[in-house]
C-alpha cells in the first residue's frame, strides 16, 4: 500500500487511471443495459452455488470424478424436495386466503369495537375493507376483461412464453454449470494478472469463506426459522399463518428485517378481532411471544451451533452496511452485507495493524 501511495502521478499514470475507471464506468452501464440477458445466468449462478456441496456430497457417495450423475441425482432431489414443499404449501395457501376474504367480509357487516385500539383506525380499515371486492380478487375474474381485448390477451401470452424460456435457460445454465463448477472456478482465477494473483486469491478465498459460513449458515437458520413460526403462528390460530411464516423466514435472510412482519402481523390479527371471534390484543399478544420463543431458539440455539462464531458487529454498524450496500447492490446487497462489511473492517483492522507509526518513530528518534 505504501509503495501505490509513493509513486508520483505522471501524466502517463493519471491516463492510466482515468482510463480504468472509464473502462469501469463503461462495464458497469453495460451490465445494467444487459441486465435482463445476464439475470438468468446469475439466478443459475446462485442456485449452483447453493447445490454445489450436494453435488460434491453425491460424489463421495459414488465415489467418481465424473460429475454428470452426481449433478442429476441432486436436480432430482431438489425438484422433488420443491415439489413436495409446494404440494403441502399451496394447498394451505388457498386456505388461508379464502379464509382471510371471508373474514374480511364479516368485519364490514359488523359493529365491533376492538379495546384500546384507536375507533377512527378500525373505522378507515372498515371503510378500505368495504371498497375491495374480495371475491373478484380472490376468483382472479379480471381475466373476462383480458379476454376481451386481444391484443393485451397476445401481449400477456407472449410474456408467459418469453419468462417460460426464461425459465428453461435458467435450468439449462445450472446444468452446465453445476457440471463443469471446478474448471469454471479454475478458468476464473485463470484469467487474474500474473502479478495481481496474490492479493486477488487472497481476498477471493476470504470472501469465499466468509460467504460460505454465512450465507448458506444464514439460508438454513432463516428455513428453520420459517418453520418455526409457521408452527408457531398456526398454534395461535391467526389467519396466513403459513404464509406470514415462510415471510419472516424469507426476510430472515437479511438482519433485523424479520422484526417488519409485525406490521402485517398487527394488521391480520386487527382484521381477524373486528368479526367478534376473538379478541385483538390476546391474539397479537400471543403472535409477540411466538417472535420472543422463536428469536430465542435462532439467536441463541441455531446461531452458534449452524454458523459458530458470531460476525461481531455493532448493530449500528449492522444497520448502517445494510443501508449502504442496499443502495449500491439492492435486496442482493443487503443479504450479502454483513459478511462484505466484515471482511472490509478486517482489512481495514491489518493495514491499521502492520502500518508504521510517525509519532511513535519520531519520538523514539528524539
Amino acid at each position: 500500500m505504501s509503495s501505490f501511495t509513493s509513486r508520483p502521478f505522471t501524466f502517463d499514470r493519471v491516463v492510466r487511471i482515468v482510463a480504468g475507471l472509464l473502462l469501469l464506468a463503461a462495464a458497469v452501464w453495460l451490465v445494467g443495459y444487459l441486465s435482463n440477458v445476464l439475470l438468468p445466468f446469475c439466478l443459475a449462478c446462485l442456485i449452483a452455488y447453493f447445490l454445489e456441496p450436494l453435488v460434491e456430497l453425491h460424489q463421495r457417495w459414488f465415489g467418481t470424478r465424473r460429475r454428470a450423475v452426481p449433478v442429476l441425482f441432486t436436480l432430482v432431489e431438489a425438484t422433488v424436495v420443491i415439489g413436495v414443499l409446494l404440494y403441502f404449501f399451496i394447498p394451505s395457501v388457498i386456505s388461508e386466503v379464502k379464509h382471510l376474504g371471508a373474514l374480511l367480509e364479516r368485519s364490514t357487516s359488523t359493529d365491533v369495537s376492538v379495546p384500546f385500539v384507536p375507533e377512527h383506525l378500525v373505522n378507515s380499515l372498515r371503510k378500505w375493507v368495504a371498497t375491495v371486492n374480495i371475491q373478484d380478487i380472490l376468483g382472479n375474474q379480471h381475466f373476462e376483461s383480458l379476454l376481451d381485448s386481444s391484443t393485451s390477451f397476445l401481449a400477456q401470452a407472449i410474456d408467459v412464453l418469453l419468462h417460460t424460456l426464461e425459465w428453461l435457460l435458467t435450468f439449462i445454465y445450472i446444468i452446465f454449470i453445476l457440471i463443469d463448477y471446478p474448471s469454471l472456478m479454475s478458468g476464473f482465477r485463470s484469467l487474474v494478472p500474473r502479478k495481481y494473483r496474490r492479493v486477488v486469491f487472497r481476498v477471493g478465498d476470504d470472501l469465499k469463506n466468509n460467504m460460505n459460513r454465512y450465507f448458506r449458515s444464514q439460508a438454513l437458520i432463516a428455513a428453520c426459522a420459517a418453520v418455526f413460526y409457521c408452527i408457531g403462528f398456526s398454534i395461535v390460530g391467526i389467519p396466513m399463518a403459513i404464509v406470514l411464516g415462510v415471510t419472516v423466514g424469507i426476510l430472515y435472510m437479511i438482519p433485523y428485517f424479520q422484526y417488519v412482519t409485525i406490521i402485517p402481523v398487527a394488521i391480520v390479527c386487527l382484521i381477524d378481532s373486528m368479526t367478534g371471534s376473538v379478541h385483538f390484543w390476546a391474539e397479537f399478544g400471543q403472535c409477540i411471544l411466538v417472535y420472543a420463543v422463536s428469536q430465542s431458539i435462532c439467536d441463541y440455539v441455531l446461531t452458534p451451533k449452524i454458523m459458530g462464531k458470531a460476525m461481531g458487529l455493532n448493530p449500528a454498524i449492522i444497520l448502517l452496511s445494510l443501508s449502504v450496500w442496499g443502495t449500491l447492490l439492492g435486496i442482493i446487497g443487503m443479504i450479502i452485507a454483513l459478511p462484505l462489511t466484515t471482511i472490509l473492517l478486517a482489512y481495514y483492522q491489518e493495514f491499521i495493524g502492520t502500518s508504521p507509526e510517525p509519532s511513535a518513530t519520531a519520538d523514539e528518534k528524539k
